[in-house]
């Protein structure tokens, strides 16, 4: 028997091995095993199983990894379309699909100690032990205090005695010890079970639709349904339905924020099956990660909840595979290989004969197009539940409103705040910037602290007393004086979250008052912490980046602010004004989900903007036809495809050439109808010491752009110092 083997470390290549006898009942397609490579030893996943090679003289496999293929087939194929679709090399992609926790073997299993009587023991033997030793026999008597195992180190504390006492009692023949496999669960304890509410008669049909999508899978399910129309309550009944019919299901969620609340959610609903569901997501700790993996990989997980890279879950059998806010894109890898989560559920589901439902109400222009093209099916849910109301939408133009505290909060929105205090209500504030400033200014020579490495102001962090890059995360202790130029009028300029929740304390001094940005949510219990407190009544206003801004679910939430609706209306990227909208739309459907009707106030200072205007107004579908006419006027996604390539170092002028020389390769190489972009500085010319230069590729097909990439980057030797990254389908041009 001989195996290909792809070496994790061997760029790229792919070794014959032979596989030694005792190996080979063991061994299949996506074993992870030990290889000799020269001299070293490396781990590497075995691709292909035959009965011969083609090489004369083979080495032996040094050994397995582990005890079964750590890596499904289909999985296997998800990573070979992946690397050649997204330009990236095989085994890059091959890692994406197998966490480090699980791949290098590191972490293994938590075990623990329990004991149990070794035989039948009378109270005379334990009268006689303990007139020879009273010790022993507190500590037996702890264990057979209890019918079943207990841990050595519960008994120990029971009974006043060290854990080396139990040796000495199972060398005498009294108890055994026996080590376990105890699992590490990061959403340990039991939750409540819930009753299934009653479906609307827009639920029933959807549910309809996607029932009829997981028995015959023929094209994705599109799910547009506003804010608090019972999306989720549609996922959680065609999940039962999977489950029913002996199938798996797999849920994507885009922020690790919401993942507390929909797993509770999930637990409670299926309250019976409770340890049956696994979550993944990148603030596990590393044994958790595992752990989780390996409940999945065993078959023992049912449903599978988590964030981007859950995608890549090894459950068997998935009968339905949802994606949660599908619009979103922290869906979108930022590293190699560069892959759309969204995009990939939609290719697994149709290679595993799953149903995929995408939820969102604010769908992404490409979902919506491939709805309109017949790609996707599109289910509509218009109202919300229980007929509860839209919350009203007042845009305040700040060019005319000035607050008393420095502009932060207007006067109709300070208002608003303290009714909902006065009668108990709470409120979320949305500021998508942390920090307490955006940059340090000098009023005399207009000096800007700019970070060394990157092109951007620093921003000021008042808790800490430094000037932080979020880029790069250099920092730096704030002046007291301009460094340019001396004068200590040095000011702060622009808003982050920690001056909003600053100037809340000064104006509602007996608010309880919260903050979720990157900065206060550093503890893996963080988010679980917050949004309970929050949902529990113990917060009053809670202040917050995007990880507060959609998919969360609190009835008493009757008044939602957005500070500054403009933060990401103004940059650089023809998707700006849709990301605006979505979020503006997103974070207002938090308010008015209860019995209480909600409202949303909105600063700005540009109010006649499209996305702020069709926002206001809940209209999707007005501002879904204007953008789509902008698009195909000038042959943007999803009209045209787009492949963005990135070129970085740390000499401007050799990043210049070589973005230069790449264009002009590349125009040389293009098919008819690819445009090629010149080599230009990126939007963000320096980040990380790198200065950034970008190359843009459009045309009507994707696999075309990647082509084009690849061989003409293959055939074209870059400097040492140049880095290339290429980004097909990119979401951010910056």
């Amino acid at each position: 028997m001989f195996v290909r083997v792809l070496p994790d470390q061997a760029a790229g290549k792919i070794l014959d091995y032979r596989v030694p006898e005792p190996m080979r009942p063991n061994i299949g397609v996506g074993s992870r095993v030990r290889i000799p490579v020269r001299t070293r030893l490396i781990p590497g996943t075995v691709l292909e199983i035959s009965d011969s090679s083609e090489f004369p003289t083979v080495r032996d496999i040094a050994g397995l990894l582990d005890e079964k293929p750590m890596i499904r087939p289909s999985l296997l194929d998800l990573a070979r379309w992946m690397a050649d679709y997204y330009c990236c090399p095989f085994e890059t992609a091959v890692r994406s699909v197998l966490p480090v926790a699980v791949r290098d073997g590191k972490v293994a299993a938590k075990r623990q100690n329990s004991v149990r009587p070794a035989r039948q023991i009378d109270e005379s033997e334990i009268e006689a032990l303990a007139r020879k030793a009273p010790r022993q026999a507190d500590a037996l008597r702890a264990v057979l205090a209890s019918d079943k195992p207990v841990l050595v180190s519960k008994a120990a504390a029971e009974a006043g005695v060290s854990e080396g006492v139990f040796r000495t009692l199972e060398k005498n023949g009294f108890v055994a010890i026996e080590s376990t496999v105890i699992e590490r669960d990061p959403y340990g304890g039991e939750f409540v079970a819930t009753a299934q509410p009653t479906l609307n008669q827009e639920q029933e049909e959807a549910l309809r639709a996607v029932v009829e999508t997981m028995e015959k899978p023929d094209k994705p399910i599109l799910l547009f349904g506003v804010t608090g129309s019972g999306k989720t309550e549609v996922y959680l009944r065609a999940i039962r339905h999977a489950i029913d019919q002996g199938r798996t299901a797999l849920v994507l969620v885009p922020e690790i924020a919401l993942t507390p609340q929909t797993v509770e959610r999930f637990k409670s609903r299926f309250a019976s099956m409770q340890d049956r569901i696994a979550v993944l997501h990148s603030h596990l700790s590393e044994g958790e990660r595992r752990d989780e993996w390996h409940k999945i990989h065993s078959g023992h997980a049912r449903i599978v909840i988590g964030a981007r890279s859950s995608i890549f879950a090894p459950v068997e059998n998935p009968g339905i595979i949802i994606v949660d806010e599908e619009h979103e894109g922290s869906y979108k890898q930022d590293e190699a290989p560069r892959y759309n989560a969204r995009d990939m559920a939609v290719l697994r589901g149709a290679r595993e004969k799953a149903a995929v439902l995408l939820g969102s109400a604010t769908p992404s222009l490409e979902s919506w197009h491939n709805c309109e093209t017949g790609k996707y099916r599109l289910v509509r849910l218009n109202q919300r539940v229980d007929d509860k109301s839209m919350p009203v939408v007042r845009v305040v133009d700040l060019r005319r409103t000035a607050g008393n505290d420095g502009g932060i909060l207007s006067r109709p929105l300070r208002q608003a705040i303290e009714q909902r205090l006065a009668k108990g209500e709470q409120t979320i504030l949305f500021l998508n910037r942390r920090g307490f400033s955006t940059s340090l200014v000098c009023e005399s020579c207009g000096h800007v602290c700019q970070c060394p490495d990157c092109s951007v102001s620093l921003t000021y962090h008042r808790a800490a007393g430094r000037m932080v890059c979020h880029i790069c995360g250099h920092s730096a202790r704030a002046p007291k004086a301009c460094p340019e130029c001396a004068d200590p009028k040095i000011r702060h300029s622009g808003t982050g979250t920690q001056k909003v929740e600053d100037a809340l304390n000064g104006i509602f001094p007996k608010a309880r008052i919260a903050r979720m940005d990157a900065d206060s949510m550093t503890r893996k219990d963080s988010y679980r912490e917050t949004l309970g407190a929050f949902k529990e009544g113990r917060i009053d206003i809670l202040v917050g980046t995007q990880m507060i801004a959609k998919g969360l679910h609190f009835p008493n939430v009757t008044l939602v602010g957005i500070v500054n609706a403009d933060l990401g209306l103004h940059i650089p990227d023809f998707r700006a004004g849709e990301r605006t909208f979505q979020l503006l739309t997103q974070v207002a459907g938090r308010a008015g989900r209860g019995e209480m009707e909600g409202e949303v106030v909105v600063q700005t200072f540009t109010p006649f903007s499209p996305s702020i205007q069709f926002a206001r107004h809940h209209d999707f579908q007005g501002f879904m036809e204007q953008e789509m006419e902008f698009r195909r006027g000038f042959s943007y996604p999803p009209f045209g495809r787009m492949a963005l390539i990135t070129l970085r170092g740390t000499m401007l002028e050799r990043v210049a050439f070589s973005a230069e020389t790449l264009s002009r390769k590349l125009k040389a190489s293009a098919p008819e109808g690819v445009a090629v972009g010149e080599g230009v500085p990126a939007p963000l010319e320096k980040a990380k010491t790198y200065h950034r230069y970008q190359v843009s590729l459009r045309g009507p097909s994707s696999p075309a752009l990647s082509r084009l990439a690849r061989t003409t980057l293959d055939s074209l030797p870059m400097p040492e110092d140049v880095f290339v990254a290429v980004d097909v389908d990119p979401i951010h041009l910056l």
